[in-house]
């Protein structure tokens, strides 16, 4: 970060117009003002922002044709772009490094990020109920990648709630291409967001190992949902079938502010005490350096840097490697 620090209204990231016209048609539409007022009154300091709003302002402006998905990367076709706006779009692109999740291709550039995003999206995507006409919020979903899936696979609203600045100037960056209304990011915590019994279908991937109460997390995805609503809830685990869990002390695989490492059978009985029910685990997998790496547009430590060069099944700190498991329930 640099010297100067920049306090700034999240209003500036998503205005009211926005909201009405995203939230129109949807249980969300009573909650415009409420929403408009939470980002009215908060604000976050960060001395790199303007230069990502200047990167999204940077932005050329250029005629689409499609956005989907097209061999793992979210695809939007810039028919008839010129090697001059190519270039302005590269440059303005690279000033929103790092790209974690993705990856995307805007015309001609492709955004190859840390993470294939698209693995996860095909371990869950048949075990899940139809997204088709939904309302389907995203809980710290990153620079929004499973929000274009999730319209993709027919969801009425998809909408993220996620507080980074950067992932949300990459998301708009995105968006100012792809423009669909439907598809919506809120730059705030899920502990800010002040919605109840709103949501079909709750997803919260890569969040629960934050939490130092994931019960806490728990009963409040429960409560976003309509009852008999479906949680899609994707975590690191520790292995082994008992009910365990690990407690980590400074750093696991390098991360910071992760807290525990529970077992398959801890989640589900966090998810049960949570008054979750038909919970189940579809999906247990150990995280592959080809999934996630080092990348032109991450250039920093990924995976392989966090595994113990002598022994891949454990991280640096002599824990076990990382691996992921997706349960479903329903409220």
């Amino acid at each position: 970060m640099n010297d100067e620090t920049i306090k700034y209204k999240l209003i500036d990231i998503v205005s009211e117009a926005q909201l009405i016209d995203g939230f129109n048609g949807t249980p969300m539409a009573e909650h415009v003002s409420a929403i408009t007022a939470l980002l009215n009154e908060h604000e976050i300091e960060h001395g790199f922002y303007p230069r990502w709003r200047d990167a999204v302002n940077a932005l050329p402006k250029l005629n689409t044709q499609a956005a989907r998905n097209d061999e793992d990367h979210w695809f939007i076709d810039l028919p008839n772009i010129s090697n001059e706006n190519a270039s302005q779009l590269e440059s303005a692109l690279k000033e929103l490094m790092p790209w974690r999740k993705g990856p995307f291709k805007l015309g001609p550039i492709t955004i190859d990020t840390e993470w294939r995003s698209s693995w996860k999206w095909n371990r869950l995507a048949e075990h899940i109920t139809p997204l088709e006409g939904r309302d389907v919020l995203d809980v710290g979903c990153g620079n929004g990648y499973h929000l274009w899936r999730m319209h993709e696979a027919g969801a009425k609203l998809a909408l993220g709630v996620e507080p980074s600045p950067l992932f949300n100037c990459q998301f708009k960056a995105i968006q100012r291409y792809a423009t669909t209304p439907s598809v919506m990011m809120l730059p705030l915590t899920f502990e800010q967001f002040p919605v109840t019994q709103a949501f079909d279908s709750v997803f919260s991937m890569g969040v629960l190992y934050h939490r130092r109460e994931p019960s806490e997390h728990l009963q409040s995805l429960r409560d976003a949902l309509k009852p008999g609503g479906e949680l899609i809830l994707e975590t690191l685990i520790a292995p082994g079938e008992e009910d365990s869990e690990i407690e980590i002390e400074d750093r696991y695989a390098n991360m910071r502010n992760l807290y525990q490492l529970p077992s398959v059978l801890r989640v589900a009985r966090w998810m049960e005490e949570a008054s979750f029910k038909d919970i189940r685990c579809i999906s247990v997998d150990v995280t592959s350096p080809f999934e996630q790496r080092t990348t032109e547009w991450m250039p920093y430590h990924s995976l392989s840097n966090a595994l113990d060069p002598d022994n891949k099944l454990l991280t640096i700190e002599g824990l076990p490697r990382p691996r992921r498991a997706i349960l479903i329930a329903n409220r």
